[in-house]
C-alpha cells in the first residue's frame, strides 16, 4: 500500500500532549507505524561527555504513531490524504482542498 505520510511532509498532531503542534517529518518507520517529527514528542536524553560532543541533558524527538498525525494542506489545516491518477501516475492529494501534495 502506498504511504500516506512521507519524510519531508508537514504534519499536525491530532492527539496527545502535543496536540495542535505542527512539524516536518524527519523519518518514517512503516513496519512500526511510527514517525519522528521535528519539535514534537520531545524527551530528555542524558548523554556522557566525549571528545566529539558536550555531555548533558539533550532534547530528542521520539517516534509518534502515524494515526495521530494529519498532513497540513495549503490553508494550514489538518487534512486527510487521498490518491488519484494523473497522467498515468498515482498522486497524493489533500482531501480538504483537492490540491496535490
Amino acid at each position: 500500500m502506498a504511504a500516506k505520510l512521507r519524510k519531508g511532509d508537514t504534519v499536525m498532531v491530532l492527539t496527545g500532549k502535543d496536540k495542535g503542534k505542527t512539524g516536518e517529518i524527519a523519518s518514517v518507520d512503516p513496519k512500526a507505524g511510527k514517525a519522528v517529527v521535528d519539535g514534537v514528542n520531545m524527551a530528555i536524553r542524558h548523554t556522557r561527555q566525549s571528545q566529539a560532543s558536550q555531555g548533558g541533558r539533550i532534547p530528542k524527538a521520539m517516534p509518534i504513531d502515524l494515526s495521530n498525525l494529519a498532513i497540513v494542506d495549503t490553508n494550514g489545516k489538518a487534512s486527510r490524504v487521498g490518491f488519484r491518477m494523473e497522467d498515468g501516475k498515482k498522486v497524493r492529494y489533500a482531501k480538504t482542498t483537492g490540491d496535490a501534495i
